[in-house]
């Protein structure tokens, strides 16, 4: 499941304009949308962080990590068990992007990868 519904703004791998390729996605929605886990798992992470702004790690085990940031509020606490389809977050512009949206990103092992393989429309 996708973490929220919204407008794609920006698909993984996508160049950037230093051309390098995104390391994730940019899903625009309004202000306080809801944002989801995309899988069970814990919460490793809840926080601000500089250029992610308030974001939300989650570590769903074998390796992998899902991160949501720039929201405007954090749902779960570090240590807190969350279930795929859970709200986690609510959309915001707090990572400096001007624009209310979500930054979503996979990872496996520390790298990112794509996460076409999770999120099924």
């Amino acid at each position: 499941a996708w973490p929220l519904s919204g407008t794609l703004i920006t698909r993984f791998g996508a160049r950037q304009s230093d051309g390098r390729p995104s390391p994730g996605m940019l899903i625009a929605a309004d202000a306080g949308t809801p944002v989801t886990a995309v899988g069970d798992g814990k919460v490793v992470y809840s926080d601000w962080m500089t250029g992610y702004g308030m974001i939300l790690i989650i570590d769903h085990g074998d390796g992998y990590m899902s991160l949501y940031a720039h929201n405007e509020s954090l749902l779960r606490d570090n240590g807190s068990r969350v279930r795929r389809g859970e709200q986690v977050a609510r959309v915001g512009n707090s990572g400096g992007q001007g624009r209310n949206a979500l930054y979503f990103e996979l990872r496996r092992n520390g790298q990112p990868v794509d996460p076409a393989s999770w999120l099924r429309r």
